[in-house]
């Protein structure tokens, strides 16, 4: 997907990630019907049809639309206790939830960028500005670091942030390949990158 991004220039080409059926469902119409005349290109694993978190409501397929961000969908998360926002894209957000539950992060929220380009600057900061009291911002991805989304939308998001936040990677390690062929290692570092999403922040980090 990176390379994909690396061409993205000047409203060239749209790029979404999105991950639930009715986003698809409500990006593909939207092509079709509106008047922007630019080529789609949709990223999404054959993981999210079997997954069962991705389906959506009849209702969202009739009334809903399409979101190129989708902010904080639990309730339950207290917007000014969040010191911590995890933003993502894809398959990914669904591993965030599962193990913010069972670490019982409540001061945590996870928001899903779908479009990655062009990037929603107001709807990205419009996410943001819910959380009034939150510091540091934590971009978590699938891919190794030097291929998925991060050196291409890094400064979109920095951006969006207030004097004194932070910016942090969560991810796999720079890799010369998309994957490590191997389950076990593959299994480890997919634990090792929710680990990072939630603990401490180390590594490269900037600060607006």
């Amino acid at each position: 997907m990176e390379r994909f991004l690396q061409l993205c220039s000047d409203n060239n080409i749209q790029f979404w990630q999105p991950t639930t059926a009715s986003q698809i469902f409500h990006l593909l119409r939207r092509q079709m019907i509106r008047l922007f005349r630019k080529p789609l290109v949709i990223f999404t694993p054959k993981s999210l049809l079997r997954n069962k978190d991705a389906g959506s409501p009849l209702s969202d397929l009739v009334k809903g639309s399409f979101q190129t961000v989708i902010g904080e969908v639990d309730t339950s998360i207290d917007a000014k206790k969040v010191k911590r926002v995890l933003a993502c894209s894809g398959k990914v957000y669904y591993d965030l939830v599962h193990a913010r539950k069972e670490r019982g992060a409540s001061d945590i929220a996870i928001i899903r960028v779908e479009q990655l380009y062009p990037f929603p600057h107001k709807a990205f900061s419009a996410e943001l500005k819910a959380f009034p009291n939150f510091n540091e911002l934590v971009w978590v991805q699938d891919e190794p670091q030097n291929q998925g989304a991060w050196f291409q939308i890094q400064h979109n998001i920095l951006e969006n942030l207030n004097d004194g936040q932070k910016l942090a990677y969560a991810g796999r390690p720079a890799s010369a390949s998309p994957a490590v062929g191997y389950y076990d290692k593959h299994y480890a570092q997919q634990k090792a990158l929710i680990d990072t999403a939630f603990s401490k922040l180390k590594g490269f980090i900037l600060t607006k």
